[in-house]
């Protein structure tokens, strides 16, 4: 495990990811439009990039919240994946991912199809939580979505010790 003192802060900048691809027939659900699931899976795929990049290794996903699809996405649209650290605690960090989509075959502005938020928890060989580099933001709006991010995991934590004390009482 690496001491917190040792370890040195990265920006939102250093890890950022957007991935593009083209989306086919077999993406395609029973209503024609691109599976709902394609999409989260391209989600945590691109999280867990972001996140194995601020962390130097391994990441995995011990949450996904706040994933709002706004728009169906159409066979021959081209999918960006947007991805970035917006937090970082002990060993677990969060990725703010968004998802856009434009036409393969013309030059539109591209429309927002996607949110969500990733909890992703840094792993050693052993599958065990290991310290990750903090995060320093930049800019203004990498400050305010770290202050976001605190709130969220807030949230988070209040939800997980409601849901551990009604499964006791239960």
């Amino acid at each position: 495990m690496h001491d917190t003192a040792t370890i040195a802060g990265r920006a939102p900048s250093a890890s950022h990811l957007t991935l593009s691809q083209i989306m086919d027939q077999h993406h395609t659900n029973l209503m024609g439009t691109v599976h709902g699931g394609r999409i989260l899976n391209l989600i945590d795929s691109v999280a867990g990039v972001v996140a194995a990049r601020h962390s130097d290794g391994p990441a995995v996903t011990a949450a996904i919240d706040e994933t709002a699809f706004l728009r169906a996405v159409r066979v021959g649209d081209v999918v960006h994946v947007d991805a970035r650290i917006t937090w970082a605690g002990r060993s677990s960090m969060e990725v703010a991912v968004k998802v856009t989509a434009d036409r393969w075959d013309r030059a539109v502005p591209p429309t927002d199809v996607a949110t969500a938020h990733l909890v992703m928890v840094a792993i050693d060989d052993d599958g065990q939580p290991r310290t990750v580099p903090p995060l320093l933001p930049e800019t203004d709006g990498d400050r305010r979505r770290y202050r976001e991010a605190e709130i969220r995991r807030e949230h988070r934590l209040a939800l997980r010790r409601a849901l551990l004390d009604g499964a006791e009482e239960g």
